[in-house]
């Protein structure tokens, strides 16, 4: 199936080669659950900050769960700083 990931920052390096700055489409597996796209791309699991799917945030303790379906945007963040 296809999806759409979004890596931000940092973790713009463990995306495929493509076009878009920090955008891909992707072909996983039917059933691929969030926690496994974040090890495929071998992103440290504390770096996976911030994970939203189509916009939703996906807490760490659910992120085994969370089952992708066709067409999902999985977007990124690794921890932030700031004031």
């Amino acid at each position: 199936m296809q999806i759409n990931i979004e890596f931000y920052a940092s973790l713009m390096q463990y995306l495929p080669p493509g076009k878009s700055r920090h955008r891909r489409e992707i072909s996983v597996q039917d059933g691929l659950r969030v926690n496994r796209l974040v090890e495929q791309f071998h992103i440290p699991e504390k770096m996976a900050h911030i994970v939203l799917v189509n916009g939703h945030f996906v807490d760490a303790d659910k992120r085994a769960d969370r089952e992708l379906v066709e067409g999902d945007v999985v977007s990124i963040w690794p921890p932030v700083a700031g004031g």
